[in-house]
């Protein structure tokens, strides 16, 4: 069967924008939409703003409002309409019917986007979860690739990407059959991954995150050698990755990546990538990174705490990081964010800059304040000495017959690691 994934270039997409706001909110909100819609491929051929009392309940801009979408969708030749608002699908299909094109909304260009950078099994068994779940109502159209859906990463039309474009009527049970299937899978990676999670045992875990595109990638390969793929454009990367950072001598913490995070980002995704936001749930520390370039930094930091908060990490310890401010246009916007978030370090993950200072601040929480202990271990117990010797700071040490005493300092959080090793005896002291 002829693929109709393959028929359409997304570059060839021509976009036309609309968003709907209430009167007494009236932003300029489509610069956000304009970058997705750029990240998804298509190409902005024209945008229109409406401010309305309330949402109208079959076409959410009212009647007289969709034939003039229609018109200038006409008139410049858009191959879809796409709204910054969420609609119901007898609103899409409304709006379909009077505009004379393709319409989709916020989440589904979202969940397009997504379905475009998937590149692991996981990350298009999680994408493909989340666009049945939240696209199986309008799905008339895709039915015929529904069984491929999994292939999402394959490049289409905006809105499409995923599950193909015919016009066949939905078997629900069949979706229901298919979401099932894709849920069971999932459960597979998800457990693995837990399983991973809970290995790495007692090493100190932090993780990155944010606003998409805030530099969280760039942030990972100035901290470690991940090589993360880097690009300037929107959810650039999906899947999450772990590597060793060394802050001093031989302290090591675990650092993680993770997907970024944006307006509005849709429930379906956030549920579809729960394990691979796990790796902020289990998060000694979050690092929130924040473009403070971006004209609405604020209200991205903002949004992306709102996302922390629906996953579980509201009074997880944070840090947050202003980064990009050697990029800085004003010097206002930036002193606003410093007093917005004081205890803010101010970096810039591209050049280094502060970075050092990052470090030794994320060392001082790692450490939770310094301990002074009295260890007393088996003198032939090789591997705990080697341990006190790299990761404490050794004070004074007295020799048994069989028994090495040691009175060392080192951070307090770091006591349960030294658990693992099982001294004889651990007292704390306070001679020094």
């Amino acid at each position: 069967m002829e693929n109709f994934q393959e028929k359409i270039s997304v570059q060839n997409e021509r976009a036309l924008l609309v968003g709907a706001v209430l009167k007494n909110t009236y932003t300029d909100n489509l610069a956000e939409l304009v970058a997705l819609v750029e990240s998804a491929g298509a190409k902005v051929v024209d945008r229109i703003q409406q401010k309305i009392h309330k949402p109208h309940p079959a076409t959410y801009v009212g009647s007289g409002k969709a034939k003039h979408i229609g018109e200038r969708a006409k008139a410049n030749k858009a191959d879809v309409v796409i709204f910054d608002n969420d609609l119901s699908p007898g609103q899409i299909r409304e709006l379909e019917e009077i505009i004379g094109t393709k319409v989709i909304d916020r989440s589904e260009l979202i969940l397009d986007i997504f379905a475009s950078r998937a590149r692991t099994k996981q990350a298009k068994l999680q994408v493909a979860l989340a666009q049945l779940e939240y696209t199986y109502p309008r799905l008339t159209r895709m039915w015929s690739h529904l069984d491929t859906v999994t292939g999402a990463a394959a490049s289409g039309g905006v809105g499409t990407r995923g599950t193909g474009e015919q016009q066949l009527e939905i078997d629900r049970r069949l979706v229901s059959k298919r979401t099932t299937e894709l849920k069971k899978e999932l459960a597979s990676i998800d457990a693995r991954k837990m399983r991973e999670i809970d290995a790495r045992g007692g090493l100190f875990k932090i993780c990155i995150v944010g606003y998409t595109n805030a530099g969280k990638s760039t942030l990972m390969n100035a901290l470690t050698d991940a090589d993360v793929y880097v690009e300037n454009r929107l959810f650039a990367t999906l899947d999450t990755r772990t590597k060793q950072w060394i802050l001093e001598g031989s302290k090591k913490v675990l650092l993680s990546d993770t997907v970024g995070f944006v307006r509005n980002l849709p429930h379906q995704l956030v549920a579809s990538f729960k394990a691979t936001l796990e790796e902020a749930v289990n998060a000694d520390l979050l690092l929130h990174v924040v473009d403070v370039s971006s004209s609405d930094a604020h209200d991205q930091a903002e949004n992306a705490k709102k996302v922390l908060e629906e996953i579980g990490c509201k009074d997880k310890t944070t840090l947050v990081l202003l980064n990009k401010a050697d990029a800085v246009a004003k010097d206002s916007q930036l002193e606003l964010l410093q007093t917005i978030y004081p205890d803010a370090i101010c970096i810039s993950a591209k050049t280094g800059m502060n970075l050092d200072l990052l470090k030794a601040k994320t060392l001082e929480i790692y450490q939770g304040g310094l301990a002074t202990l009295r260890i007393t271990v088996n003198a032939a117990d090789g591997k705990i000495q080697n341990y006190l010797e790299s990761a404490t700071e050794i004070i004074a040490r007295n020799f048994g017959d069989n028994t090495v005493v040691l009175d060392v300092r080192l951070g307090k959080n770091q006591i349960a690691e030294l658990q693992r090793f099982k001294p004889t005896k651990v007292e704390e002291i306070d001679i020094y």
